[in-house]
């Protein structure tokens, strides 16, 4: 008798200014390709790097020189993020990117892409990290946030209008300030059907035993319920 489909509920805790949270999406894709039946729910939590960028954003030299001392040392410490980036099938394009952004209207517009299902919010974060990783794109103005939105299947127009308003802005900040107190300090967070944390852009496979064993505990108290 075949197993029946099971599904697991993955919570990302990420920034979208975060290339390890886009290593860590793509492995998470390629994880959920090695687990048979097994189907992932995914929902994407906020999280922000720098909350101190102003809403503008910040001059992209300027934030490397006030953050690492300069282009040069920044170039240093993103080489192994480049080299991890090619191995997950992504081709960093860090110079294009003219403004460090702040994310909050970002995850603003991630919380109301998850309100329309899990597939169109999958798609606006894929978008989202494409246009700041690989076009340069500054993912804190609103209009570049509401044609990713249109692309990802969202009502742009509507988009447009709540980014005017301080709509769930609140909502955001409480769910960030929840995952540090669940002592979240970095991202990518991948919570896995609420049992386990796994930090950090893991490997596939990790995510893979990490998902498989949440799996087998589901299973065997489903069996002891039985009894």
């Amino acid at each position: 008798m075949e197993n029946p489909a099971r599904t697991i509920d993955i919570d990302v805790i990420s920034d979208v200014m975060c290339p390890w949270c886009y290593i860590g999406k793509k492995n998470l894709e390629a994880a959920a390709g090695e687990l048979g039946d097994i189907t992932l729910n995914i929902h994407w939590r906020p999280y922000q790097l720098d909350p101190t960028l102003p809403p503008e954003g910040k001059d992209r030299r300027k934030y490397l020189e006030d953050k690492f001392g300069g282009p040069e040392k920044a170039r240093d410490i993103y080489k192994r993020v480049e080299d991890a980036g090619k191995a997950a099938g992504i081709d960093f394009r860090f110079q294009a990117i003219e403004v460090s952004p702040n994310t909050l209207d970002a995850h603003r517009l991630i919380r109301w892409a998850g309100g329309q299902g899990s597939d169109i919010q999958s798609k606006l974060v894929s978008r989202l990290f494409e246009l700041y990783f690989l076009e340069g794109g500054n993912i804190g103005d609103h209009e570049v946030l509401a044609l990713a939105a249109e692309k990802a299947g969202m009502d742009g127009a509507l988009v447009r209008r709540l980014l005017a308003t301080d709509a769930d802005r609140d909502a955001v900040e409480a769910e960030i300030r929840q995952a540090q107190s669940m002592g979240v300090t970095g991202v990518p967070c991948f919570i896995v059907d609420r049992r386990y944390a796994v930090m950090g852009a893991q490997p596939a496979n990790v995510l893979a035993q990490a998902i498989r064993q949440a799996d087998a505990e589901n299973r065997e108290e489903a069996e002891y319920s039985q009894t």
